[in-house]
């Protein structure tokens, strides 16, 4: 299983923009140090998040990096255009000697569809229609495409071309049925993001991604999946807990009131970070037993943490990160190896 981590680049209160770039990239060198093999970068268009492009942070992460994965966590298709986003993630990949991935994703939130310009009535027409030439620009030099939402190319070349002779696309969902299952027809990687609830009742979407791989023509045991959930790790459970509360409950009550959501109590956290709730956070053990018993549900083949969010410190950030790559990683390679073994 490839272990890594993704971030959104919160902003709290008293951080600027400029000093959360320079702690991503603190964290990307980290990450590599400690011999985490993904670093995912989302994209929002929001006051909150420091982080509207991408591809521009990665690269600065991949001029300080020398084995780590560097993907979009996501990169939301459907505002964007396809040939711009191949073109970017094609020039990263050179950067970093054929490290870049994208994440593809409708994205949870709606600011860049007024932004640049998209009804939000056609919200997943976009997505499909974007997704299906992003993969022909990947696949082929030259492209002759049209659709409905962007001028057609007729036999064009688009450069530059990346070091990987096909760039990867992983699909995101959130637990949408068809976006899982588009993914599966595609044969496209699945990367599924757990941060509520109970983990278990992901696995039919899973089972439906896997289905819908082999009615597509695809091996399903030759798609990677990944299971993305919110992760802190401390020494012991009882700091993890009191450490990342109150940034946890900072950020899901501010986006709970966008939504219509209650605000977050300790309570409710417990029982998230209980073994059947969604939350990896307690010590290295208890977050490397919760991480193998995902995999008892999913059987997938990476798991990324979300780890710096809201308001938490940076120093609680990296010493998390650390934990994940020097303690949890070795425990959860000795777990899956015991089983096969056996």
């Amino acid at each position: 299983m490839e272990i890594g981590v993704y971030t959104f680049a919160d902003i709290g209160p008293e951080l600027s923009a400029e000093q959360r770039l320079a702690n991503l990239l603190e964290e990307m060198v980290l990450a590599d140090q400690v011999g985490l093999e993904v670093f995912g970068v989302g994209e929002h268009h929001r006051p909150d998040f420091a982080v509207s492009a991408p591809a521009v942070a990665l690269a600065a992460g991949a001029a300080r990096t020398e084995r780590i994965r560097l993907t979009s966590a996501v990169t939301v298709l459907s505002s964007d255009d396809p040939v711009r986003v191949f073109q970017a993630f094609a020039t990263l990949d050179l950067l970093s000697g054929g490290r870049a991935e994208i994440m593809a994703g409708r994205g949870s939130f709606i600011e860049s569809f007024p932004l640049f310009g998209f009804d939000l009535d056609d919200y997943d027409d976009l997505f499909e229609e974007k997704l299906l030439l992003l993969l022909e620009l990947i696949a082929s030099e030259r492209v002759t495409w049209s659709g409905r939402h962007r001028a057609p190319l007729d036999g064009l070349g688009v450069y530059p071309r990346p070091a990987q002779e096909r760039l990867p696309v992983w699909i995101a969902v959130g637990g949408t049925p068809k976006s899982v299952a588009r993914a599966g027809v595609l044969g496209l990687p699945l990367a599924v993001a757990i941060i509520g609830g109970e983990p278990a009742r992901f696995a039919p979407l899973v089972e439906l991604y896997r289905d819908a791989a082999r009615q597509g023509g695809h091996d399903p045991a030759a798609l990677p999946v990944s299971i993305n959930s919110h992760t802190y790790v401390a020494e012991t459970s009882q700091q993890a807990a009191d450490e990342f509360f109150p940034a946890y409950a900072v950020m899901m009550t501010r986006i709970g009131r966008e939504r219509g959501w209650p605000p977050m109590t300790r309570a409710q956290f417990d029982q998230l970070r209980s073994p059947r709730g969604a939350l990896l956070v307690g010590s290295p053990q208890e977050v490397a037993e919760k991480v193998l018993a995902q995999h008892e549900l999913f059987r997938h083949d990476r798991f990324l943490a979300q780890m710096s969010l809201g308001t938490l410190p940076h120093a609680h950030a990296m010493r998390s990160l650390e934990l994940l790559g020097t303690e949890v990683v070795p425990l959860v390679r000795a777990g899956l190896e015991r089983p096969a073994a056996a």
